[in-house]
């Protein structure tokens, strides 16, 4: 059973998330060792941009924040200090578990291989032949959405980088696509990204 940290300020939604997740096969805990983190942002003592800080020293478990929080500049560093998604109050059930499923999945088949290529999720690199490259977050997750559909729309790369389309825009993920398609051609890769004229991308 898969353990789900739950750090809630409100005592009837921590009482309402632990419900959730006991009735779908997860085990809410308060403390670590976890599997992932459900963190809100107004916390006693430490606030959870610190929790998820100091959580990142030691651990590349997948975190969530769930808050109330609704700022374009809150949800940025969010995801600034290692954060894997963003959720804002009132959530829906079934999006969360959802989100959860997703990220629990990648943590546990952290290796997708596509004509040669390899993709390691838990230390962000790629192989081809014998040669590898670190990519950054960013570029990892690009490419996880490639080899996972093969034909990605824009849209749906924008959402596996930050699950709001409103805080990004085309040039910037041009910026992307084209420093991860460098990296793939310097380990002879070449051509492996093609653009869809009107769509997105492909492998």
């Amino acid at each position: 059973m898969e353990r789900i940290l739950v750090l809630e300020d409100d005592a009837s939604i921590r009482r309402e998330l632990f419900t959730l997740l006991q009735s779908n096969g997860y085990l809410p805990v308060e403390q670590e060792p976890c599997e992932l983190a459900l963190l809100d942002i107004n916390l006693p003592g430490e606030n959870g941009f610190e929790v998820c800080r100091r959580l990142r020293q030691h651990s590349d478990v997948p975190v969530i924040f769930l808050t109330a929080r609704d700022s374009a500049q809150d949800e940025l560093l969010g995801f600034g200090v290692g954060a894997d998604d963003y959720i804002r109050k009132p959530y829906h059930s079934s999006v969360l578990l959802a989100r959860i499923s997703r990220l629990l999945k990648r943590k546990n088949n952290p290796v997708m291989a596509v004509r040669g290529l390899t993709l390691n999720l838990s230390d962000m690199t790629v192989r081809f032949g014998e040669a590898a490259a670190e990519l950054t977050k960013n570029e990892t997750r690009i490419l996880e959405c490639l080899m996972k559909q093969e034909l990605c729309t824009r849209e749906e790369i924008i959402e596996s980088l930050w699950n709001n389309s409103l805080y990004i825009d085309e040039n910037t993920l041009y910026v992307n696509i084209n420093r991860l398609r460098e990296k793939l051609k310097r380990l002879g890769a070449k051509d492996y990204i093609r653009t869809v004229r009107g769509v997105g991308y492909r492998l």
